[in-house]
């Protein structure tokens, strides 16, 4: 008995081992299929690259099958009649899967019968940054390789689509460069920042890089790159600060994370639900708010860009201008899509001082708000407003004046003017709808008033 009590201990530590090692591997059988998972790295194994590629069908969204860049593509379930989506993670800091991989997987082969071919290259991202950026190149050219026996085996180049997040998008743009960017699409998700801000477009994910090279900043002040590298840069919510993250560093590792990664959830969401997620060009996001740029005209023709797998993003061009920023706001939730309105409000006259007016939308139990600003000696003010409902779902609309009292100087008791709405994009069948009379706001006091829009 004692025996065995001394010896419990070591079963224990031989079970813990044997876990240990089958999860590194983690081998399975699904369905009469050998499934492999993504390895796992840590300090003590070094950095040095091994790179696996995991092929995900439609048949089987949660098994990774290990394919190798020789013949065995031929003996595996890839399709060479089906579009192929390569995926390609960045930096690793604790040499773990990325997490986002299973649920990017899935929402691509719910919306569309592909390959999808997931990188694992755990092992060369972990450690420093710095170290996995010097393996950049070299993973690169792998995969460039591997790219190469698929077009051998008959695969259109043009239907090669790759996906790199952080990191992992300037990995793409190499590979891309490697093709002489005859590859059909890269989509960046929050291109990393460190290193490559500076970088010249040969070292970083840049338009050259393939047909149609898109991509999503949701961290330009931190991880992410704040400088366009792309036919069409969508800058969500302005590029940095996304509604729904935490903003204070005791949230932990989210407050780190959690805009760099909105960009990929982003992505997933607009793949999974059926609300678009549209964006608008514009000269900066400022300029965006202040409803100054309403439609898609100059430079898309009308077609305005979305987020997701529609050819050239929905934009009907023969020929894409290059890095062109779009902007767009988000809800703080999956499934982040919002509609944009314009509202504006016209003082009866101008004032001398600055005119601050809130809009809020309800419809459907639910209330979103914006603030117009009118300035000093100006008569017209405008603002976006986002809202999760669309535009003939709105049923009224609540103005309250915010008067700017000071002690030594109060502020006029109430303020008189017109309020005009429309839904963007503003295009020539979409005109903007004005209340028939002119409104008094008292201040500080909602005043709600019904906008009899008919959904189609």
């Amino acid at each position: 008995m004692v025996e065995d009590l001394k010896r419990k201990p070591l079963i224990v530590l031989a079970v813990i081992l044997l876990l240990s090692l089958t999860q590194a591997g983690n081998t399975d059988k699904v369905s009469g299929h050998l499934c492999t998972d993504f390895q796992r790295a840590n300090f003590l194994r070094g950095s040095k690259l091994k790179v696996q590629f995991l092929l995900f069908t439609s048949s089987r969204p949660s098994c990774g099958e290990l394919i190798f860049a020789d013949d065995g593509i031929k003996n595996s379930s890839f399709n060479s009649s089906l579009e192929t989506k390569i995926l390609i993670h960045g930096f690793r800091a604790l040499g773990t899967k990325p997490s986002w991989i299973e649920g990017l997987v899935h929402a691509i082969l719910h919306a569309s019968q592909a390959n999808v071919i997931a990188v694992d290259w755990v092992y060369g991202s972990t450690g420093t940054y710095p170290s996995a950026v010097e393996n950049v190149t070299q993973l690169a050219l792998s995969i460039s390789h591997f790219i190469s026996k698929l077009l051998a085996l008959g695969v259109s180049g043009t239907s090669i689509h790759i996906i790199g997040v952080s990191l992992g998008a300037h990995v793409g743009g190499l590979v891309g460069h490697f093709h002489g960017g005859q590859l059909g699409r890269i989509t960046g998700l929050d291109p990393a920042g460190p290193r490559y801000t500076r970088a010249s477009p040969e070292e970083r994910l840049d338009p050259g890089d393939a047909i149609f090279v898109e991509a999503i900043h949701t961290d330009a002040d931190n991880f992410g790159i704040r400088i366009p590298v792309g036919h069409i840069d969508y800058f969500v919510n302005g590029g940095k600060d996304q509604p729904g993250c935490p903003r204070f560093i005791s949230a932990g590792y989210k407050y780190l994370i959690c805009d760099h990664m909105r960009a990929v959830h982003l992505y997933v969401s607009a793949l999974k639900y059926s609300c678009p997620i549209v964006a608008f060009p514009c000269t900066s996001h400022q300029d965006f708010l202040n409803g100054h740029c309403l439609d898609c005209v100059d430079p898309f023709v009308v077609s305005c860009p979305r987020i997701g797998l529609l050819e050239q993003a929905g934009v009907n061009m023969r020929k894409l201008p290059k890095e062109v920023k779009v902007y767009l706001m988000t809800s703080p939730s999956a499934p982040f899509c919002v509609h944009h309105s314009l509202v504006e409000f016209h003082l009866q006259k101008r004032r001398n001082t600055v005119t601050n007016i809130e809009i809020t939308f309800c419809g459907n139990s639910t209330k979103n708000t914006a603030k117009i600003t009118i300035h000093k000696q100006q008569k017209t003010g405008k603002r976006l407003l986002a809202h999760r409902v669309p535009f003939c779902q709105i049923s009224n609309v609540t103005l309250k004046y915010l008067p700017r009292d000071r002690f030594w100087k109060k502020d006029e008791l109430f303020i008189t003017g017109k309020f005009c709405t429309a839904p963007l994009p503003l295009t020539n069948n979409r005109t903007v709808f004005c209340l028939p009379w002119n409104l008094t706001l008292p201040g500080n006091t909602d005043l709600s008033f019904e906008l009899p829009a008919a959904c189609a």
